[in-house]
């Protein structure tokens, strides 16, 4: 098996991974969970916020509502995309 493969289907499961913990930040979101008090809450606010801030930071503000995490799991799936494209042409 080709080293480029193998790593780009690494990173695959990486991005998988990640748009996992950003559902989850938006569900924990709903629930109210203290990102302060709640270890699950603060992990995922760690893990997460480094990439949600640049992208609030470009977004317009609408309010209550935060697209960050939406326009985050369309980048996620188009590098995802991307690395199929990149893998299949290997």
């Amino acid at each position: 098996m080709n080293p480029v493969v193998t790593i780009l289907s690494i990173l695959n499961v990486f991005l998988n991974l990640y748009g996992l913990l950003l559902l989850l930040r938006v569900l924990v979101s709903w629930m109210r969970l203290d990102p302060y008090t709640n270890p699950v809450a603060r992990f995922l606010y760690a893990v997460t916020e480094p990439v949600l801030a640049p992208i609030r930071a470009v977004l317009p503000s609408t309010g209550m509502i935060d697209f960050s995490p939406l326009v985050a799991m369309i980048l996620i799936f188009a590098l995802q995309r991307l690395l199929g494209i990149l893998a299949t042409m290997l």
